[in-house]
């Protein structure tokens, strides 16, 4: 996990340089793992991991804030909303953790990169519960922690969703 972390910290250095946006994917890198570690080990995201980078992520985006300002609050609002109408509807599928870890992503990086990342988070974890189940290491209905799946969506989508959307939009 640490070397994990420091070639996320690099490639994070070699998109933003020394620019705010570097402490942001640092701090987003940070949430990732942590939530990774947790989530996989006991299957639960900690309300007070969500609860500090929530303040650190207010303080970011009060001191640099999205264009237009409010894409945060919608964005929280679209993250949170999301995942928890497919809990209602799977009938608690999706825990009540990635459900507010889709709110504070959605604050930290607005409602564009949010959706792309819970798109690609759920084509990431839908392939790999698909493959899981064909050489049999999974069974249908059995319970995989989302949390990692969450976080290689969100960065994939962070750090590309401007390349993912041109290419996306060069189709229509």
């Amino acid at each position: 996990m640490e070397l994990l972390t420091g070639g996320l910290f690099a490639i994070a250095f070699i998109k933003f340089g020394w620019m705010l946006e570097f402490a942001i994917a640092c701090t987003l890198i940070s949430l990732f793992i942590i939530i990774t570690v947790s989530d996989i080990t006991y299957m639960l995201i900690p309300d007070k991991v969500l609860l500090i980078f929530s303040g650190l992520f207010l303080l970011v985006r009060l001191i640099e804030p999205l264009d237009p300002w409010w894409d945060s609050l919608v964005g929280a609002a679209v993250g949170f909303g999301l995942l928890l109408s497919i809990a209602i509807v799977s009938k608690g599928a999706m825990g009540g953790g990635d459900i507010k870890l889709f709110a504070v992503l959605g604050f930290a990086l607005g409602t564009e990169v949010v959706l792309l990342s819970f798109f690609l988070a759920t084509l990431i974890g839908a392939a790999t519960g698909g493959i899981g189940m064909i050489f049999g290491s999974l069974q249908k209905g059995e319970a995989i922690p989302f949390g990692p799946f969450i976080a290689v969506g969100t960065l994939l989508a962070y750090f590309y969703h401007e390349e993912m959307l041109q290419w996306y939009f060069g189709f229509l």
